[in-house]
C-alpha cells in the first residue's frame, strides 16, 4: 500500500499547482480540498483548522453531512482558477454569488451575510466623507478606487461601478497590499466589509489614525456570502451540505434574511 502511494504521489505530484492536492487520488470526491487564504475575522488558520465567521460554518456543514475535507491556503485568484477549470474536487469558502461564478461553479446556501460595506481612505482625504452617497464617490472623476482584478464587491456595488466606471487601479494583491497603496497615494479608498476594518489595518503594519472609515447613505445590508464547489463536486453533496447550513447555520442564528 505504501509502495502504491508513493507511486500515486510520483504521478500526480507534476499536477498539484493546476489541481487540488487530492483529486488524482480521488476523482469520485472522496475528499473535498476547501480552498482559503487568510483573511480575518472570515478565515484564520488556528492548530484545528481554519476558524472564523465563514470558516467555522463551513466546517460545521462538511463535519455534520460527514463529508471528508481538508483545508488548503490558496492565493484567491487561483482558487477562482481552480473551479474554472473543473479538475479537481475543489471548494471556496465565503465568496459572494455572481452571474459569471454561476456559469461554472455549484452554490451552497449562503453560511454568512455581511454588515453594509464602508470604505477605507487615508484620514486627510477631504474628496471622500461618511454620509456621502456610493454614487457621488464613483462618479467623481478625481476620486480613485482601488479595486482588486477579477473580485466581485456584491452585486450592488458591481452595478454601480459598471454604470459609472468610476477612475480605479486595478490589482491582483490582496487586501492589505491594497491598503498600503491607499496610504501611499496611489490611490483614494477601496470597499470593504466593516467586520474586517480594523484586523486590515493592523495587518497591514500602518497607524491606524492614519485612516478612515467612510459609511454611505445608500448602502444596502452587505453580501450573503457562499461556499462555492467545483462542477466536478457531485450534487448529493451540495443537497447534505445545504441541509445542514439550512438546520444548524439558518435557523439557530434566527435570520430570516438568509
Amino acid at each position: 500500500m505504501k509502495n502504491l502511494f508513493n507511486l500515486v504521489t510520483y504521478v500526480c505530484a507534476p499536477f498539484l499547482i493546476f489541481s487540488s492536492a487530492l483529486s488524482c487520488l480521488a476523482d469520485d470526491c472522496q475528499v473535498i480540498t476547501l480552498h482559503y487564504n487568510e483573511r480575518p475575522p472570515y478565515l484564520k488558520t488556528t492548530p484545528q483548522g481554519a476558524k472564523g465567521l465563514t470558516a467555522t460554518p463551513a466546517s460545521q456543514a462538511f463535519t455534520v453531512a460527514e463529508i471528508p475535507y481538508k483545508w488548503q491556503i490558496t492565493p484567491s485568484k487561483r482558487q477562482m482558477y481552480f473551479l474554472e477549470i473543473n479538475q479537481g474536487c475543489d471548494c471556496l469558502v465565503g465568496w459572494f454569488k455572481n452571474p459569471e461564478r454561476e456559469k461554472f461553479a455549484k452554490y451552497t446556501m449562503s453560511i454568512y451575510q455581511d454588515k453594509p460595506q464602508i470604505a477605507l481612505a487615508r484620514a486627510d482625504n477631504k474628496k471622500l466623507y461618511s454620509g456621502m452617497t456610493v454614487d457621488k464617490a464613483l462618479s467623481d472623476p478625481s476620486i480613485v478606487l482601488k479595486v482588486k482584478s477579477g473580485y466581485s464587491y456584491g452585486s450592488f456595488l458591481d452595478k454601480k461601478i459598471a454604470q459609472y466606471k468610476p477612475a480605479k487601479e486595478e490589482t491582483t494583491v490582496e487586501n492589505n497590499r491594497m491598503l498600503i497603496h491607499i496610504h501611499l497615494r496611489r490611490a483614494d479608498y477601496l470597499f470593504i466589509a466593516p467586520e474586517e476594518a480594523d484586523n486590515l489595518i493592523m495587518t497591514s503594519g500602518l497607524p491606524k489614525t492614519d485612516f478612515k472609515y467612510i459609511t454611505f447613505s445608500n448602502m444596502p445590508r452587505g453580501e450573503k456570502r457562499y461556499i462555492l464547489c467545483s462542477e466536478k463536486v457531485p450534487d448529493t453533496v451540495i443537497k447534505k451540505l445545504n441541509t445542514v447550513i439550512e438546520k444548524e447555520v439558518h435557523k439557530k442564528s434566527g435570520d430570516t434574511q438568509y
